[in-house]
């Protein structure tokens, strides 16, 4: 039986719920109001936060996966005292305010992940889990839990039908993440009807399966069975723990409980009452928070702020005995680098050759011996892609000190966990697969940019180089696509030192992930990047080769294909024609720069320009302009030689020149 207290505050938030969805004419009142039990019971029971405080470190972290129902977290965060306020709930889902239709991270004063695209929430969990436990392997010392947190999730149906959670599961059960505690809003509805329709598995058996702790709890009303689950989960510590909670969606509203048509609209203005005298409310007044529910936060706040002094104190005796950790620690968790930190970054003399993944290994190696928040790893591809930290030990359930992850052929799992791991802080994720495999993750790159953190994606094999593999291997659409995603950096290096410099950019960036496009194949190492290449490759393109005289043409292009259009001016310039060569790593970094500079690269004096790139032509033309032309890949590829591939399609040298000529009316 709850108690009269619980019960106000667990009915406060369901109406709080009805009221913001009812006043916007839009949202989602069914999940908060079958699921307001278990997220008062965690949240008042177990969650370890301070809302005077939000980044507070050591809290544990609560992700909502079923972002639709944000109303549920909102008026958490609102009673729990965060800086939340009942004006923001009345403007939920309005333009400019502080409630928007799905969490946003960075938006909302305690919302730990932008939520809304179902699973990935479960798979930020999971990310969060693994870096809690790298951090604390490393940092922790014995009477020292510096860091020592859960994380906590709240799912439902449609999260554990998604693809991207059971990747993300398998891992967590994988790694024994034992901080892990997936509380499941079980309520068999979804947008269509009954989950019956398409969802008749036996869940908690699939994640038993994964190697999860599952237990049951079958009246989700229940304050105390939810509680004993989990005080349970919390004890086990070799599992991460699944807590199936039997829900009714739209509880309480008397004809629309347990129907789809409460899922995501308003209940309207009758149901609506008719919930709250379900409820038994003494006032029906529109967002009414009885003062007996503000006072009893109150005592949750207080508790927070109690256990953030303790943390506090607890951090200044571990700096007292482990400065040099202490001061790591602390460096790293501010998002701060070491001086010259970037002196470690290798140069690499021109004439030589070298495949640019490669380089990104080097660099990575370099960089991972000044830099000890690197942590990431490959979908089963380490010993292609190069994405990895040589002697830097494998992650792995009891060994999660090591910084190399092996996140399986799980790629969309891969990307997501690595939003969770940057959203923990502490940690710089790097994750990598093959360049045509990023459709696979694109949802999770998205939300990297959405909430802005700085994950870095290595992509390798990037072109019709890659060959006998053929059309399924063969990236074509994937460079112009990522492109196309608003704050992401993408980086295409022509070779090793331009390589060395993208890392640069990476190290440098906190608020938008980077994708580094590198080549299978060896390219030579160009003259003037290892000097020009310094400024130009942070700038996004820049002149690597003047025109010898006066510049008739400007050539440029990304990659492998710099090195042809090197090849072609020399040959142009036999002929008595100067053109310029432009190495353009980045439409993202350049389109950053003063107009003054992109004139200096793009002069509009000269309108003679051909771009070369083994990738869709579509978006060159803001660069080559009206007369100019656009050397691409416009199909998919085939199995073959590479080099065959690549000369068929006219990335040769021969075909640049006679492209300029074809320009110039020669």
């Amino acid at each position: 039986m709850n108690s009269p207290i619980q019960q106000l505050a667990i009915n406060t938030i369901r109406t709080l719920a009805i009221d913001s969805v009812e006043c916007a004419q839009s949202g989602h009142p069914g999940m908060p109001m079958g699921a307001a039990p278990m997220a008062f019971t965690l949240w008042t029971k177990f969650l370890k936060q301070n809302p005077e405080h939000p980044k507070w470190y050591n809290r544990d972290r609560f992700i909502l996966s079923s972002g639709h129902g944000s109303m549920l977290l909102y008026s958490l965060l609102h009673l729990s005292g965060f800086d939340l306020t009942l004006e923001d709930l009345k403007n939920f889902r309005q333009f400019g305010s502080r409630t928007p239709g799905h969490p946003e991270y960075n938006h909302t004063p305690g919302v730990e992940a932008t939520t809304g695209p179902l699973g990935q929430g479960v798979a930020m969990a999971v990310g969060m889990a693994m870096a809690e436990r790298h951090l604390s392997a490393i940092y922790n010392r014995a009477g020292y839990p510096i860091v020592d947190h859960f994380s906590y999730c709240i799912c439902g149906d449609g999260d554990l039908m998604e693809g991207v959670s059971a990747e993300a599961a398998s891992l967590a059960g994988h790694l024994k993440l034992g901080r892990l505690i997936v509380m499941y809003d079980s309520n068999g509805t979804s947008l269509d009807g009954e989950t019956n329709l398409s969802f008749t598995e036996n869940v908690g058996g699939r994640f038993e399966a994964y190697g999860w702790q599952v237990l049951h709890v079958e009246n989700g009303n229940n304050v105390g069975a939810i509680e004993s689950a989990l005080e349970a989960a919390r004890l086990e510590t070799e599992r991460p723990t699944l807590i199936q909670v039997r829900t009714i969606i739209g509880y309480g509203a008397p004809n629309k409980a347990g129907k789809s048509v409460a899922h995501g609209a308003p209940l309207g203005r009758d149901e609506a009452s008719a919930a709250k005298a379900f409820y038994h409310l003494v006032s029906t007044e529109e967002f009414h928070v009885p003062d007996k529910v503000y006072e009893f936060f109150q005592t949750i706040k207080e508790q927070g702020k109690q256990r953030e002094r303790e943390w506090i104190q607890l951090f200044q005796n571990y700096k007292e005995v482990y400065p040099t950790l202490a001061d790591q620690f602390e460096r790293i968790t501010n998002g701060d680098l070491p001086e010259e930190w970037d002196s470690a970054l290798p140069f690499y003399d021109a004439g030589g050759k070298m495949a640019t993944r490669v380089a990104s290994n080097q660099v990575l190696e370099a960089l991972g011996q000044r830099l000890p928040e690197f942590f990431g790893g490959s979908a089963d591809l380490a010993s292609s892609t190069k994405g990895k930290i040589n002697g830097g030990g494998d992650f792995r359930a009891g060994h999660y000190e090591g910084r190399n992850v092996h996140f399986g052929v799980r790629e969309f799992a891969m990307a997501a966990t690595a939003n969770g791991m940057a959203l923990h802080i502490g940690v710089r994720p790097f994750v990598s697969t093959y360049f045509v495999f990023s459709d696979y993750l694109r949802p999770a790159l998205r939300l990297s940019a959405l909430m802005g953190v700085p994950v870095t994606y290595i992509f390798t094999h990037d072109s019709l180089a890659v060959g006998e593999d053929g059309p399924t291997h063969q990236p074509v659409e994937q460079l112009l696509s990522l492109r196309a995603i608003p704050r992401v950096s993408v980086i295409r290096p022509a070779d090793a030192n331009e390589t060395a410099f993208a890392w640069k950019a990476v190290v440098e960036e906190r608020e938008r992930p980077t994708v580094l496009v590198l080549s299978r194949q060896d390219l030579p190492i160009l003259e003037g990047t290892a000097c020009l290449g310094k400024n130009g490759v942070e700038k996004g393109a820049y002149v690597l080769s003047e025109a010898k005289g006066e510049a008739k043409a400007l050539l440029m292009g990304s990659g492998s294909e710099v090195q042809l259009l090197l090849g072609a001016q020399k040959v142009l310039a036999e002929k008595g024609i100067g053109v310029s060569v432009i190495s353009f790593p980045s439409w993202e970094l350049f389109e950053k720069q003063s107009q003054d500079y992109k004139n200096q690269v793009l002069p509009d004096s000269i309108d003679v320009r051909l771009a070369v790139e083994m990738g869709s032509s579509l978006g060159w033309h803001k660069y080559v302009g009206r007369n100019g032309k656009v050397i691409g890949v416009d199909d998919f590829g085939a199995s073959g030689k590479g080099a065959q591939l690549v000369e068929m399609r006219g990335f040769t040298v021969e075909h640049i020149v006679s492209q300029v000529l074809e320009l110039l009316g020669d």
